[in-house]
């Protein structure tokens, strides 16, 4: 099956994502490897536009109808991979999760050696959406590293810098405090490059003992206990994103300016106006 009227449905690859099943990249491999069937014609393309009402089975098994997009926030322990099964066996993010979680995806990554905030949502576009640079969302991470700290040389991050080759864009680097030649940075970045803080600081001379991500966007850590996991709730998603992820009404990212109070005025048994307020004064 090659063709489709592209003026009506969403490409297939989108679909799936959004059911949850994997993410739309993972889906294109699926396609290509003749794992996915529309009606029960096996797909060839990854550019198929799903006609309304189409039936959809993927490794021979329906397409479940898509959820509400989720989010939670997960605290990652040092130690785990953020991945769905690890060939040496390691322990894995999803190990942690509770046992009637739905089927998850993480949002970015962070290596076995760092911990933190780690995103986790049931929807595919979601994930996707919140992982494009175009998003714009800073990363805000917490490390304590070995070494001689130039603050000078941190400030300079903030043009960007290039290692052996690779360009990483503006960083945002400062000393929180320095214990003899151990030291708290506080570290900000858009892109989020595989392993950009740590090798960043390896390019200074410093060595990264401990790296904590606090921060994704407006999602923060805050006071998640290592390995506790909590969901975002619908009306914070809606608020943060600006749109509904799966249909719904669009919801404007502008808030609306808060009116000033203006105290009720009620006439007293002299009959004159005076102010009301409520609470203590």
């Amino acid at each position: 099956m090659t063709h489709s009227d592209p003026g009506k449905g969403e490409r297939i690859a989108k679909v799936i994502a959004r059911a949850g099943v994997c993410s739309r990249r993972e889906a294109e491999r699926a396609i290509a490897e003749h794992r996915v069937r529309v009606d029960g014609t096996v797909l060839d393309t990854p550019a198929f536009v799903v006609p309304p009402g189409a039936r959809i089975t993927f490794d021979g098994k329906a397409l479940p109808a898509p959820e509400p997009a989720r989010l939670w926030r997960f605290h990652k322990p040092a130690g785990t991979v953020t991945s769905t099964r690890d060939p040496a066996g390691r322990p894995t993010v999803f190990d942690r999760l509770p046992a009637d979680m739905p089927r998850v995806l993480s949002v970015g990554r962070l290596d076995i050696a760092s911990e933190g905030l780690l995103l986790l949502t049931n929807d595919g576009d979601l994930k996707r959406r919140l992982e494009l640079p175009t998003t714009g969302w800073t990363r805000r991470y917490r490390a304590r590293v070995h070494g001689q700290v130039d603050p000078a040389r941190l400030a300079a991050l903030a043009k960007g810098v290039r290692i052996e080759g690779f360009d990483y864009g503006p960083i945002q680097a400062t000393l929180e405090r320095r214990t003899g030649t151990n030291a708290w940075l506080s570290v900000s970045l858009k892109e989020g490059k595989n392993r950009e803080v740590r090798r960043v600081m390896e390019h200074l001379g410093l060595s990264v003992g401990r790296l904590i991500r606090v921060a994704y966007g407006p999602f923060q850590l805050g006071a998640l206990a290592r390995g506790a996991l909590e969901e975002v709730s619908p009306k914070v998603l809606r608020e943060q994103l600006g749109t509904a992820p799966r249909g719904g009404r669009k919801v404007g990212t502008a808030r609306a300016r808060p009116r000033p109070h203006k105290p009720r005025r009620r006439k007293g048994r002299d009959g004159n106006s005076h102010a009301h307020r409520r609470g203590p004064a």
